[in-house]
């Protein structure tokens, strides 16, 4: 039924339909991009080990794979965006298709060297938002037992850079005894865990990215940006 009477407050000149057609697009030609970011300066850091072996198996899949080392990058507001390794990070942002985030869980929360990455990157960046309509998978590895509170805080945080979290996740408890004297992860369900994420991963990035536009297109910000031109065009004819 298509009677605009029952929407009486959607402006119909900006509400879209979905369909299926306007989700099929051509796939970009080159590899999938992906970042990755973990979440400790340690020497030994097996935040940096898991994304370590993340970063292998998204190669296997034919992925292009960047890792940001957070040595160096300034706390939040004692620096500006000039900062080298501000612009790396921001840099990295764009090129991404899709992210990797892997914390530490320290008194419950991630850490302040993840948290820091985040609060780096705007919502908003020369216009464009950085993060928007990327995919992200999250992680976490636990000194003790296995828990989950790093992993859902960087779901909140996802969301809130409105990326396109996948479903699977990855705990690794006890993370010290999971790594070999090579720094490689020993065979267990933990690191079958970890396959599948990033097989997951890979599939969301393969199925969204070339359509990226138009699932981060919106109604409300259609209507806003209509709203806007017409007051500047109001304002030219005064």
């Amino acid at each position: 039924m298509t009677d605009e009477s029952t929407l009486p407050n959607v402006d119909q000149r900006y509400l879209d339909i979905p369909t299926f057609d306007k989700t099929v697009s051509s796939a970009p030609s080159h590899p999938p991009r992906f970042l990755l970011l973990y979440g400790s300066l340690r020497a030994r850091s097996f935040s940096r080990l898991v994304i370590e072996e993340c970063a292998r198996l998204l190669s296997h899949f034919g992925a292009e794979v960047k890792i940001f080392d957070p040595h160096g990058l300034p706390q939040t507001d004692t620096e500006d965006e000039s900062h080298p390794k501000v612009k790396e990070l921001r840099e990295l942002m764009l090129w991404s298709e899709g992210q990797v985030w892997c914390s530490p869980e320290r008194h419950g929360a991630v850490t302040s060297i993840f948290k820091s990455q985040i609060d780096w990157v705007p919502l908003n960046l020369g216009g464009v938002r950085p993060t928007q309509g990327k995919t992200l998978a999250v992680m976490q590895v636990c000194g003790g037992s296995q828990s989950f509170n790093a992993v859902n805080q960087l779901r909140i945080l996802g969301r809130w850079m409105r990326m396109v979290t996948i479903p699977n996740q990855s705990s690794v408890p006890k993370a010290f005894l999971e790594f070999d004297d090579d720094n490689r992860m020993k065979p267990s369900p933990y690191y079958n865990r970890i396959v599948d994420v990033m097989e997951e991963l890979m599939k969301f990035t393969l199925l969204l990215r070339g359509n990226k536009d138009y699932f981060v297109d919106r109604y409300s910000e259609r209507v806003e940006s209509a709203e806007q031109v017409s007051e500047r065009v109001n304002q030219r004819s005064l």
